[in-house]
């Protein structure tokens, strides 16, 4: 390691900033990869199947095997669409989760380096602006297909996105309120006090909005209306094969964990336990590995959550679904908002 300690503070940071961004990626291209195998043998355990066991040992290479088939299928392309959008749509499907990665503070320090890409300080807000880029990948899914049931797919997305990302916006208005900064360390910072310091409990009703708007957000049931089988027959992606749907499937599981990584970071304490010492920042290698695993751990509490309600819940009609948005969420968090600022109004 003489060599790293030659280098100046810059090139080492350089260094170990690609590290981080390699790492980072790898493991949440596995956990794209896994999940989906963990889906599909929850699947089959709550419909009394076995599901995928054939591929490696207790079918651990299922992923791998799909991800060959996806690349070996024949790639076809409908004389009938936009070309220009048909390959677009697909290609920006993952963008948003992977932009979103950067500021996730998946663990406190390895050695001095923070376990962030980028500490921003409005972190929450770069992280609400680049959701808000995911609807384009759908619509223009529906758009570029040139064909009923995607486009009426695009449609329902654009409209149930708007609609939920106005009261996700809101909900976090008030952990915000309480903790004086939109850094997203600075959140999990507040939450190192205790196992009732986690948000949480401060604000169970800003974490419910949050959750429901974060189903709505992935398209998952019960709010799956922009691919619903049974009425547009896939919705959007019903033109696409190969790696270009393979891609969809992708951004759809890579959103799922960026969402889980949201609602653990911003209500759950993001890598803190209240218990061993684990709620401070570590000084060893193996405590920041720990904090890490702690991290991945609750993301995939939430992910199992889910995969759950896919296959426990019926789909909402979608006068349901705009109903709950507009009617119940959005009011709900704006009393919110102003209950919590009252009551620190009161404090102060």
């Amino acid at each position: 390691m003489d060599w790293l300690n030659n280098l100046s503070a810059t090139q080492q940071f350089a260094i170990f900033t690609a590290v981080k961004i390699l790492a980072a990626f790898a493991i949440l291209m596995t956990m794209v990869a896994y999940i989906v195998l963990v889906e599909r043998r929850v699947c089959a355990f709550m419909q009394d199947r076995l599901g995928p066991n054939r591929v490696g040992p207790f079918g651990l290479l299922q992923p791998v095997a799909d991800g060959v088939k996806s690349f070996f299928k024949e790639e076809f392309t409908p004389a009938h669409v936009r070309k220009i959008y048909f390959i677009l749509a697909p290609a920006i499907a993952l963008m948003p989760a992977i932009l979103n990665l950067a500021v996730i503070p998946f663990g406190s320090q390895i050695g001095r380096q923070p376990m962030v890409l980028a500490n921003l300080n409005v972190g929450i807000l770069y992280t609400f602006g680049i959701v808000s880029l995911g609807v384009y990948s759908i619509v223009l899914a529906g758009y570029a297909a040139n064909s009923k049931y995607p486009f009426l797919g695009g449609i329902r997305s654009s409209a149930q996105m708007i609609s939920y990302e106005i009261s996700m916006g809101m909900s976090v208005i008030p952990v915000f309120l309480l903790v004086g900064s939109l850094n997203l360390n600075d959140v999990i910072g507040y939450q190192t006090h205790g196992l009732f310091s986690w948000l949480v409990f401060k604000q169970p009703l800003a974490f419910a909005i949050f959750l429901g708007a974060a189903f709505a957000e992935t398209n998952r049931t019960p709010f799956d209306l922009p691919e619903a089988e049974q009425e547009l027959a896939g919705g959007y992606n019903i033109e696409y094969s190969s790696i270009k749907f393979a891609l969809f499937f992708m951004g759809e599981y890579a959103n799922m964990i960026l969402a889980s990584a949201m609602m653990v970071t911003l209500f759950f304490g993001g890598w803190t336990l209240p218990w061993f010492g684990l709620d401070q920042t570590a000084t060893t290698l193996l405590g920041g590995i720990a904090h890490i695993a702690i991290f991945l751990a609750k993301v995939f509490l939430f992910l199992l959550g889910f995969i759950w309600v896919r296959w426990m819940w019926p789909r909402f009609r979608y006068d349901q679904l705009m109903d709950l948005g507009w009617r119940r969420f959005l009011p709900l968090a704006l009393a919110n908002i102003v209950v919590t600022a009252v009551i620190l109004w009161l404090r102060s």
